[in-house]
């Protein structure tokens, strides 16, 4: 399970499991990844339930 955060000027791919951590970045800054991280966390439920809805499982 991962998600992917896209700005104007790149993107990066967070894995969600086993723990929440960056899989890859293209272009985003220090300050993006960790902002993202926090948000990533904030809503990881959100996030899961949507990951769900979408593949199934």
């Amino acid at each position: 399970m991962h998600v992917h955060v896209h700005c104007s000027h790149g993107e990066a791919k967070f894995w969600l499991e086993p723990d929440t951590e960056l899989a890859e970045n293209y272009g985003l800054r220090g300050r993006e990844i960790q902002t993202a991280l926090q948000l990533i966390e904030e809503h990881e439920n959100e996030i899961r339930d949507a990951w769900r809805r979408h593949f199934g499982g």
